[in-house]
């Protein structure tokens, strides 16, 4: 048996659902049943589940936790020239924040509630309870995978799974394409909540807005999808406990005119932004 498979194995015993990965970390293709589309498509491709098909066919959709399937001859031969295991984040009930690189990291760790973290070749992944649709490139060097997406098995990494946060939800939702029209000025409502304050110290709130100009400031293309999605995290970290202030407001406004955005499309954005969190 070789190590991979002993490996998938104990994964699928802790109820991760392995698949193996070829060189160059991807999937193996599909088997000569579905090669080419053959098979016309397997309906369960398009929704979280696993694949019918007996071969470690169709990526992710490969993954399972049945010991059988995962040492059945149909696998053999992928287990014997596998490079690596991945496995299906969704199918785990988590998410992975994939961080490609040390500015990716670095946002993160200013951004983002602590959770298990497991070091990758060139940055970490942050593990998360809970389950969303996988994105890729929500921001530089930052991708989201959950359902229908798999990712490499690189150990348990160190902390605790803290519950998956809004913060990254926002990072997957895109503006609506109709806004509701808001008052064209610069001072809009915080409409903070009186809750607990989460910062750990009032430095924490003044880097998490300065990570959110940054990101504004260094947006090459879709300006308009990246003031919205700023928005959103912005609020859904910092709109509640009413620590937001005019000043922090007009800062994150600066930052979008200053990539061409309208005030008008500012507003706009910011009350959207409100009411998909409920605030």
């Amino acid at each position: 048996m070789s190590g991979h498979l002993q490996m998938a194995l104990r994964l699928a015993s802790e109820g991760l659902p392995p698949l193996p990965l070829r060189r160059g970390k991807v999937p193996f293709g599909n088997c000569p049943a579905c090669a080419k589309n053959t098979c016309g498509g397997r309906p369960n491709m398009k929704t979280p589940g696993p694949c019918a098909c007996p071969y470690p066919c169709h990526a992710w959709a490969a993954a399972t936790t049945d010991p059988h399937t995962l040492n059945s001859p149909q696998w053999a031969a992928a287990w014997s020239t596998a490079a690596a295991v991945a496995y299906h984040p969704g199918g785990a009930g988590v998410t992975v924040v994939d961080l490609d690189n040390a500015a990716a990291t670095t946002w993160a760790r200013a951004t983002l509630p602590v959770t298990r973290t497991v070091a990758t070749t060139r940055g970490e992944h942050w593990i998360y309870q809970g389950v969303m649709q996988s994105v890729n490139a929500v921001r530089p060097g930052v991708d989201i995978k959950s359902l229908m997406s798999y990712a490499r098995w690189l150990g348990p990494g160190t902390g605790a799974t803290a519950a998956l946060p809004a913060v990254v939800r926002a990072l997957a939702v895109k503006e609506p394409s109709t806004a509701h029209r808001a008052p064209q000025v610069v001072t809009v409502p915080i409409r903070g909540q009186s809750g607990a304050c989460p910062h750990r110290t009032p430095a924490y709130l003044d880097r998490g807005i300065a990570m959110a100009v940054q990101r504004i400031t260094e947006a090459s293309s879709a300006v308009h999808a990246t003031v919205y999605r700023t928005f959103l995290a912005v609020l859904s970290t910092h709109g509640r406990c009413g620590c937001l202030t005019d000043t922090h407001t007009a800062r994150l406004f600066t930052a979008a005119q200053a990539k061409g955005e309208t005030v008008r499309h500012c507003t706009d954005a910011w009350t959207n932004a409100h009411t998909a969190l409920g605030l």
